[in-house]
């Protein structure tokens, strides 16, 4: 249950830690979906809390959820703005031949019958800007932090294979099946002004631990 992976809570906000393999909305597969925890996620209020923004399916960590309608409307106009401050982690299937830089590649979305929809580097895309730096090497893979400065869809899976030349590790899209895939929402922190933030940071799952990073995180 979700409820036992709350990270963050006050009267506007809840974040929780969002499991790989679950996703936030209601999937055609019929699957559970954050959707059918979220009455669990009342914690006293009438209303069910609801999520701001998405996390990929496979993708795991700081997932936030409003708890008032206004709430929920000034935080989607702060991620819109940009102003919310996210930090993602990932284990890359090789190790980039740069420790850090700067990836501003413009994405777009494409379809074919056969393979499906998937995002692609497109000059007339949106824009889609990440900041990125090794943080630690292992047995030929590295961990990396991701600072996304737009939120477009999978732009970090994108950045990470066509941007650094290396995919993300288990990324059955855009590198090798195989395993899960290792892209972890790290920290979320979203400015209120005079109050305090919202503000999470979500541990790392036993999949990166078992990639060979637990020193990093010691």
């Amino acid at each position: 249950m979700l409820n036992e992976h709350i990270l963050f809570i006050d009267g506007e906000a809840i974040i929780v830690d969002k499991p790989a393999g679950l996703p936030v909305d209601p999937s055609r597969d019929g699957a559970l979906s954050v959707h059918n925890h979220l009455d669990s996620l009342r914690m006293g209020f009438q209303r069910v809390p609801l999520p701001v923004h998405r996390l990929d399916r496979d993708t795991s960590g700081c997932l936030l959820l409003a708890r008032n309608p206004k709430a929920h409307k000034r935080f989607g106009q702060a991620f819109e703005a940009g102003e919310v401050e996210k930090l993602y982690w990932a284990v890359l299937d090789g190790v980039p031949g740069e420790s850090a830089g700067v990836i501003d590649m413009p994405l777009a979305k494409t379809s074919t019958r056969e393979a499906g929809w998937r995002m692609v580097p497109d000059a007339k895309g949106k824009s889609a800007v990440t900041r990125w730096e090794v943080i630690a090497t292992s047995n030929g893979r590295a961990l990396v932090a991701f600072r996304p400065e737009t939120g477009r869809t999978h732009q970090l899976r994108v950045h990470a294979a066509s941007g650094i030349g290396v995919p993300i590790a288990g990324d059955p899209v855009y590198g090798r099946k195989g395993g899960p895939m290792l892209l972890h929402a790290r920290a979320l922190t979203l400015p209120r002004g005079p109050k305090p933030p919202v503000a999470a940071t979500a541990p790392l799952p036993q999949s990166f631990l078992a990639a060979g990073f637990t020193d990093a995180v010691a």
